[in-house]
Parts: structure tokens; sequence; C-alpha cells
């Protein structure tokens, strides 16, 4: 969560701050401006400590500075080091963040900020911080109510649960999401992934190709299937051979589309291959074998050719 810009974070502090003489000739806010001038200049220098000063500062003069709030908790949450945790001041710091964090969510009226206020709240519950899944949830579904098309919150949720062995609601989480945004592959993804982890197979591949349906034109998407067919047959040594057979079909034919939507599609190809190998593993008909080993050698060439094409494109 620290990857963010400071001076986008300063930026946004600024803007939603309100402070200005002109607007107000108070002198309770003159002292305010001038606190929460000096806290933006320390947070930025990374003089967290000042910086924390600072903003307790401004808020005494402007209680109703709510967005002092976030930058208190986030000041806090830079001074703790989780390789120091266990120690009582370093883990104080973590306790000052979070309640920072939290009192931000309740009075923060801008979205953008109130949402991010929500995420690092939600961070500070983490596995390299409190590691407290119970005090993440009500968390995640507060972010839920407050952006139901959001779909990240839901497979936040459906992670605690999964993690919690509630895979009941993580599923309906995850099929919430789906519910939300049908057009989004990114929650097919999720689902796709949720589903290989508890070993339901047809599951997962009912997701992937749910994902093709609603973006028929990506070639990716088809070859994700492929990909996923070939580590389960390859892997699997409990398939029966009609099930080994019907899912190296359909791998193929998932390769056929990727590739007839790009012509070009290296690592279809080059999974195309790989599947026809299997298929040859398990035929019988010797003629039909060989047909098909002849097939993937060709594909193999391709791939090559194809590749060293690219090499040469890329070197000039």
């Amino acid at each position: 969560m620290r990857t963010r810009s400071r001076a986008a974070l300063l930026a946004a502090a600024i803007a939603l701050a309100g402070l200005s003489t002109s607007a107000c000739g108070y002198f309770s806010t003159l002292k305010a401006q001038m606190a929460f001038k000096d806290a933006n200049l320390a947070y930025q220098t990374q003089d967290y400590q000042k910086a924390i000063e600072k903003y307790k500062e401004a808020l005494v003069h402007k209680p109703d500075l709510a967005v002092a709030y976030f930058y208190l908790g986030n000041s806090y949450d830079n001074l703790y080091k989780p390789a120091r945790k266990g120690e009582a001041a370093n883990d104080a710091n973590l306790q000052e963040a979070v309640s920072y964090y939290r009192k931000a969510t309740e009075t923060i009226q801008d979205p953008k900020l109130r949402k991010l206020s929500f995420e690092y709240l939600l961070a500070s519950y983490g596995n390299e911080k409190l590691n407290d899944p119970s005090q993440a949830e009500p968390i995640v579904k507060k972010m839920i109510e407050s952006d139901p098309d959001e779909p990240n919150n839901y497979y936040a949720l459906a992670k605690i649960y999964e993690d919690a062995g509630n895979y009941e609601e993580a599923e309906k989480m995850l099929l919430a999401a789906r519910d939300r945004r049908p057009k989004d592959a990114t929650t097919y993804m999720q689902m796709a992934a949720f589903y290989n982890r508890q070993g339901r197979f047809d599951k997962t591949i009912e997701a992937l190709e749910a994902r093709a349906a609603a973006e028929p034109n990506n070639p990716e998407a088809y070859y994700t299937i492929a990909t996923y067919l070939w580590d389960k047959t390859f892997r699997d040594f409990r398939l029966k051979e009609p099930e080994r057979r019907a899912y190296l079909d359909k791998g193929v034919a998932a390769t056929d589309k990727a590739i007839a939507i790009k012509g070009d599609y290296l690592e279809a190809i080059v999974y195309k291959g790989l599947l026809l190998r299997l298929q040859a593993n398990i035929e019988k008909d010797r003629a039909r074998q060989q047909a098909l080993l002849k097939e993937a050698d060709a594909l193999r060439d391709r791939a090559k050719a194809l590749q060293k094409a690219k090499q040469a494109g890329a070197g000039a």
C-alpha cells in the first residue's frame, strides 16, 4: 500500500482540506492552515513524527478537518516496522494507525479518499501486520456497502472466507461479483482459481469458458482454457481414459480458437503441440498416433520459426 506517491496523496490532502484565509477569517483557521501546511511538508520529507505532531495540531484548531485523520493514520503506519513486531512502541504505532484510519472511514466524505482509508485499514489487519481476519471481514462488508459495484471488495471478502475454511461463503462472494459485473473477465479468473484450489476442475473450466464467452475475440481467453486442460491431463494420473481424451479434445479445440483469432499466437501454437503429444501417448491406433506426432512436430517447427522471427525483429 505504501507504493502510492506521497506527492499524489498530499495533492489530495490539500485539495480536500478546504483551508483558506479568504474563505474563513477566523484565527483558529489560520493556525490550522499553518499546522496543516507544516504537517504536509514533514510528511513529504518522511519526517513522520513531526507530521503526526502537526496534523494533531491542525485538528485541535479545526476538528472537522477529516482528511487529517487519514494522514495521521498513514504517518503512524509508516513508522510501524513489521520486522520489529512485538516491540511495544512499534506495535503502538500500528494501533494508532488503525484508530485514525477507522476515524477517516467514518468522517471523510470524498469517495476516493474514503475508499483509500478503507483499503489501508483493511491492509492493517493483513498477515504482515495485525493478522486478524475477524476484524477484516466487517471492514470489507462496509466497503461493499459503500461501493457495491467494485468487484475487488468481493474478491477480498471471498479470500477472507476461503482462508477461514468457509468455502461456501467464499463462493457466494465470487458469484455476487459475477452478478454485479457479468462481463468482467477478472471475476471469472478469480472463480476459476478458487475452484481449482478446491479441486473442482469442471467448475474451473466452466468459469474459464464463461470468461471466453464474455470476451469472444480475446485469444488469451481460449489459450488459458488450454493451459488448464493440459496441466490437468499431464499431472492428474487418476483420470480415466475417456475423461482424459475429452479434456485433450477440448484443449485442442481451445487452441484452435486462439490461433484462429491470432495466427501468430506463439504460446497457443506451443500448447497445441503439447496437447497433441498427450493425445498420441494414449492413442492405440498406430496410424493415428503417427499423424498426431507429425502435426505436433509441424507446430514445433512453426513455433521455432515464429520465435526466431520475433527475436530478429526485437534485435532490429
